[in-house]
């Protein structure tokens, strides 16, 4: 590892020493350097066996194809095009097993009464906010403002909707139509209304269709995974034909949607958590001692399950019912993905941006509903925000080659995300243990009497 960083600097020091005109080097010294630099990347991402490391690779040498041999990226754009046609025919069946599971699974909902309906209303809240925060966040950073996608590549512009037809077109006339079509949003209206349905069906009747979702929804899962393996591939093609016609300036917005999230992250902590927090007296500094861990775990290993066991013992070792923080955690995982959201919509709208697309206040409307829906459910979808993402993208008309230059830095942005969803996830088992008059406060040591 310390050589491949030892030849990676030397390469960025020779190409920028170069391009200065400090030294005067053979045009060929600095592209062998930087060509040796990410095969040593690529020798490190085998040893350690790691996607991400991978897909940071794919980026790299497709920037550095594209900007070495412009003419050739055109021949290599139809990788990225058959990765994207992998992950949109993901879309439809995950959306409907994640949500009926998701529904018709927690059908108990009417045997925990309030703490259901409580919880869901909390989440519901917390969510728009989150979104709002990534909309407004994004919309003052401009980030996708310095993306500019080739003419060839931009959707065509269609006539602005009337509130009425907005509406309208939310709900579905044809449901194989609306999967053909690509339309998310009546997808996710068929598949909650389904859900719905499907909760008021009697426990034996249930049970099957039940089944078979949460089988669809694990296989799409797996599928996920599959279609990530390629990702690398399709990052590279994509990144080659996108440098080969914008250049390397194209990769620069990257840092700035980076710090834009970061930003957006720490403004919903302070603006939206923090406030929560206080107003259902919750004491911060044992609070904070509390989820330190969880947190951590979720932000090092990008996993909201992975800090899942720990956040219930501290949770409960906290003050809470062991009843309310089983209930409340497990169901926030798929309703209450703060950090998840806010990317989502920051990523959408730098993919709008990138277009030069301006969206009316009813379409940004039209845009929430369907983010603020269909990520319900995939939190255990590695990537699974990137999909989300597409699928809003395909609603909206969007050009989808913004997306693949967020593969570059998604763990960057993953980690950030999963630690304020975990974060996010226990302040509301203290919310709705407060609103049900259960929290006790940190779980007092036996007292010994003398």
């Amino acid at each position: 590892m310390f050589a491949t960083l030892l030849v990676a600097t030397l390469a960025v020091v020779v190409s920028l020493l170069d391009s200065w005109q400090v030294v005067a080097l053979p045009a060929l010294v600095p592209e062998v350097l930087r060509w040796v630099a990410i095969l040593l990347l690529a020798g490190y991402a085998t040893a350690r066996r790691s996607l991400t490391a991978w897909i940071f690779v794919g980026l790299l040498a497709g920037a550095e194809f594209g900007h070495d041999w412009p003419a050739k990226a055109e021949k290599v754009q139809f990788l990225g095009t058959v990765f994207l046609r992998l992950i949109t025919v993901i879309i439809a069946p995950l959306l409907f097993g994640t949500l009926v599971v998701g529904i018709a699974g927690h059908a108990d909902l009417k045997k925990v009464g309030r703490l259901g309906i409580k919880s869901l209303i909390y989440f519901e809240i917390v969510s728009v906010l989150t979104l709002v925060i990534g909309f407004a966040a994004i919309d003052i950073s401009r980030a996708g403002e310095g993306v500019h996608v080739p003419e060839a590549q931009q959707a065509p512009v269609a006539a602005p909707h009337t509130a009425g037809q907005i509406i309208t077109d939310i709900f579905p006339q044809n449901i194989a139509k609306s999967v053909a079509e690509g339309n998310v949003l009546q997808v996710v209206v068929f598949s909650l209304l389904f859900a719905i349905a499907l909760a008021l069906v009697p426990e034996a009747k249930r049970r099957p269709m039940l089944a078979f979702a949460e089988s669809l929804s694990e296989t799409m899962f797996k599928f996920t995974n599959l279609v990530m393996y390629v990702a690398p591939v399709g990052v590279f093609g994509a990144i080659a034909f996108t440098v080969g016609h914008l250049g390397l300036g194209v990769l620069l917005p990257l840092l700035k949607l980076l710090a834009t999230m970061y930003v957006a992250l720490i403004v919903f902590i302070v603006g939206v958590l923090f406030p929560i927090a206080l107003l259902v007296k919750t004491p911060i500094k044992e609070f904070v001692r509390a989820v330190t861990e969880p947190v951590t775990i979720a932000f090092a290993t990008a996993s909201s399950e992975a800090a899942l066991p720990r956040a219930m013992e501290e949770m409960e070792a906290f003050g809470l019912r062991r009843e309310t923080v089983a209930f409340v955690l497990p169901t926030g995982y798929s309703f209450n993905l703060g950090g998840s959201s806010l990317y989502q919509a920051l990523a959408l709208m730098f993919m709008a941006q990138a277009a030069g697309k301006h969206l009316s206040l009813a379409e940004q409307g039209v845009m929430l509903l369907t983010l603020l829906v269909s990520s319900k459910g995939t939190a255990g979808v590695a990537r699974a925000s990137l999909v989300i993402v597409l699928a809003a993208a395909t609603q909206f008309h969007l050009p989808t080659e913004p997306l693949f230059l967020l593969f570059g830095i998604d763990q960057l942005m993953d980690m950030g995300r999963t630690a304020v969803n975990v974060l996010g996830n226990c302040l509301a088992c203290v919310v709705v243990a407060r609103w049900e008059g259960e929290f006790r406060g940190k779980a007092e040591e036996p007292t010994v009497v003398a």
